[in-house]
C-alpha cells in the first residue's frame, strides 16, 4: 500500500469513490467536469489541504488496458489554525472513502492512522470530523478508532 497527495492523474478514481460509497465505479467512467478541476487545483496550491489517497502500489503500465496505481481510499486534510488549544492547528477530515469492494479489509483504519500521524506530525492538537447521520456504519468505525462524539454538528446549504 502506498498513502500519498493525490495528484491530477487520480481525480477521476477519487470522484468515483466519492460518487457512490456502495459500489465500486470505473474511474474513466466519471466525467471530471470544470468545478472538479478548479476544486483540485485550489486544493493542491492550499498549504493547508490536501487531498490524499491509499493505492495499491502497483505499477500496472505494463499491462494491457490498464495504468498506474488502483485508487482504493481516500480523504481531504485541512488544517484549521485557532486560537483555543494553545494556538495549535486542528486537523478536519473530510471525504473519507474506501472502495466499496476493500472495506472491512482494515484498509479504512490504515488510511485514518496514517492521516492522524500526519496531522500530529504537523502540530495538531486535534483531529475532527463530521458523518453523515445516516452512516451508522462509519460512525462505529470512528468510535472504535477512537474518536468521541463531543459536539452536536449544524451545516446550512447556500444557494448558489
Amino acid at each position: 500500500m502506498i498513502f500519498r497527495e493525490a495528484t491530477r492523474q487520480d481525480l477521476p478514481a477519487v470522484l468515483a469513490l466519492l460518487a457512490d460509497e456502495d459500489t465500486v465505479l470505473d474511474p474513466a467512467s466519471i466525467v471530471v467536469g470544470e468545478a472538479h478541476e478548479r476544486a483540485f487545483a485550489a486544493i493542491e496550491a492550499d498549504r493547508r489541504n490536501e487531498m490524499l489517497v491509499l493505492t495499491d502500489g502497483a505499477d500496472r503500465a505494463s499491462e494491457a488496458g490498464e495504468a498506474g496505481e488502483v485508487v482504493l481510499g481516500c480523504l481531504q486534510l485541512t488544517y484549521i489554525p485557532g486560537l483555543g488549544r494553545n494556538g495549535q492547528e486542528r486537523a478536519l477530515v473530510e471525504a473519507v472513502r474506501i472502495r466499496a469492494d476493500r472495506r472491512g479489509s482494515g484498509l479504512g483504519a490504515e488510511l485514518m492512522r496514517l492521516a492522524t500521524e500526519r496531522a500530529r506530525v504537523r502540530g495538531c492538537g486535534l483531529i475532527q470530523l463530521t458523518s453523515n447521520k445516516r452512516r451508522t456504519a462509519a460512525h462505529r468505525f470512528y468510535e472504535r478508532l477512537g474518536f468521541a462524539r463531543s459536539h452536536e454538528g449544524f451545516k446550512l446549504h447556500l444557494e448558489s
